[in-house]
């Protein structure tokens, strides 16, 4: 048996989404990730629970409260809980650039507030204990690159109008800290932003796979910390980057995402290039996940800081004859297990 109960290990359905349709492999049903979800097994340790996408073919943005008791009944049904949630904030979902006009701004301040609206509610009826909603830029680096200033402040701004949305139905944003997000693709970057937003109820969403490729200055080369000539099996110099990686972020992380990387960029269908997610045992991997994810959950003196109740899995854009095997998701709760023996804690 487990010998701790905290924090609670999700796995993330939009890997399902996440880079299929019509220009890609089909989308994988809702129903078909809560049912690998909940059969993955190892040791007797189940998956607690799911972070959810709120957009279609799995949850539409616009779904009346009757939907959502019922997708609450569904997840139950697994025995299953419902943590983080993705707000649908771009333009293909029906949102639009947070940097864009004021008619863009608009669709994505709507989408924030639908995707609280749905929160609040999987919350209030005890499905979903915890857990953030999810957001970024919805613009690329280049874009944002034209004006960086002006273009940050537009951002924040933006953002401080969701999170005073956000406030209304008591919930916290979370920025996504992934290289394909303009004003969000780089770790110096990152915290400009969040300082500009200058809100309570904003933090920051790390992603193992993603803030790997902040210390390769993926798309913001000026904000590299591992050296041009850095070799992988140099780990002292890796673990020296992932500290001051970690030190800067980790007091603004209020979100976490365990994953695996081999140090490059992939993109599959629509979804631009970001930090490839490999399956937890693919030998390329470059981060030793359970210790890596110390950094993220622990301070600089090695306590934990129990701020992340749940922890999830995100591996997208994944064949989908990998997704629909029972091993892929039982490897992977083994290293969702792996981080919790390490970096757990017991209520």
């Amino acid at each position: 048996m487990d010998a701790h109960n905290y924090p609670k290990i999700h796995n993330a359905t939009w890997p399902g989404v996440v880079g299929k349709g019509p220009d890609s492999e089909p989308a994988i049903s809702l129903d078909t990730m809560l049912e690998k979800t909940a059969r993955a097994e190892v040791d007797g340790i189940r998956f607690d629970g799911v972070d959810l996408f709120l957009a279609e073919p799995h949850t539409s943005i616009d779904s009346s409260p009757a939907d959502i008791d019922r997708l609450a009944d569904k997840v139950a049904g697994y025995d299953l809980e419902i943590g983080s949630v993705v707000a649908p904030v771009w333009a293909p979902t029906g949102g639009g650039s947070a940097m864009g006009t004021e008619e863009e701004r608009g669709r994505f301040l709507e989408q924030v507030k639908k995707a609280c609206r749905i929160s609040r509610q999987l919350r209030e009826l005890g499905i979903r204990p915890n857990g953030i909603v999810r957001i970024d830029s919805s613009v690329d680096p280049e874009t944002w690159s034209k004006a960086p200033e002006e273009n940050t402040r537009l951002i924040a701004r933006t953002f401080r109008e969701a999170c005073d949305i956000a406030a209304d139905f008591g919930e916290s944003l979370a920025a996504e800290g992934e290289v394909c997000w303009g004003g969000m693709h780089g770790w110096k970057t990152m915290i400009r932003t969040l300082e500009e937003v200058d809100r309570p109820n904003i933090g920051f969403q790390a992603d193992m796979a993603h803030t790997l490729l902040y210390l390769l200055g993926v798309n913001k080369p000026d904000e590299r910390i591992l050296p041009q000539d850095f070799q992988w099996d140099d780990r002292e110099t890796l673990d020296e980057a992932l500290g001051k990686l970690t030190k800067a972020l980790r007091p603004w992380t209020i979100d976490f995402h365990v994953a695996q990387n081999d140090g490059t960029v992939h993109g599959t269908g629509s979804h631009d290039k970001t930090g490839r997610h490999c399956q937890a045992t693919d030998p390329k991997g470059k981060l030793n996940i359970a210790h890596d994810a110390g950094y993220w959950l622990r301070d600089e003196q090695g306590q934990l800081t129990k701020k992340m109740r749940h922890i999830c899995w995100d591996g997208c854009m994944f064949p989908n004859r990998v997704m629909l095997q029972d091993k892929t998701w039982n490897d992977i709760l083994a290293a969702m297990i792996s981080v919790r023996a390490q970096h757990g804690w017991s209520e």
